[in-house]
């Protein structure tokens, strides 16, 4: 097991918000190519970037102008590029799904991961953060990282990197 690292919950919050906003505009607009594409994004930031996928947009935009501002706490990172990856896997079965015309179960699996989103960003709840830890206590290889002391699995830390 490897130490808590400091995590910029503010950019975890932001790739929430993304991930809660486009597969929205995409069921909206009809536009399955935004489904994909933030499925792209989300698997490109879980598997190369070892990152939030919409991180980019927090560091480059949200941060520097002062709209969003650091929230750093000691965590975990593999349990959220392990929901992030989830995720991306589920959007990317909804765009397939959507492409070959299984509209219902397609646009069902996008508003699962919406749901998910949403209930991290306003309930500080990670169901895949949950299932990574879960997994661990059950040993499977791969799955190192036990929660955070003091802290049920899946749930948000309570603890500041500058306590």
């Amino acid at each position: 097991m490897t130490s808590l690292v400091p995590i910029d919950h503010s950019s975890i919050k932001t790739n929430q918000a993304l991930v809660m906003l486009l597969p929205v505009l995409a069921f909206i607009f009809n536009w399955p190519w935004l489904v994909a594409l933030t499925s792209v994004v989300m698997l490109i930031g879980s598997l190369l970037l070892k990152r939030p996928g919409f991180s980019f947009l927090y560091t480059n935009l949200l941060k520097p102008a002062h709209l969003v501002k650091p929230d750093v706490l000691l965590d975990h990172r593999e349990p959220h590029l392990f929901a992030q990856g989830v995720g991306g896997v589920c959007l990317a079965l909804s765009a397939l799904g959507l492409v070959l015309g299984l509209v219902w179960p397609g646009w069902l699996l996008s508003w699962i991961v919406v749901g998910l989103a949403a209930l991290n960003f306003f309930g500080g709840f990670c169901v895949g953060c949950a299932i990574y830890y879960w997994l661990n206590r059950l040993h499977v290889p791969g799955f190192t990282q036990s929660p955070p002391p003091g802290t049920p699995p899946g749930m948000r830390p309570g603890n500041s990197a500058y306590e």
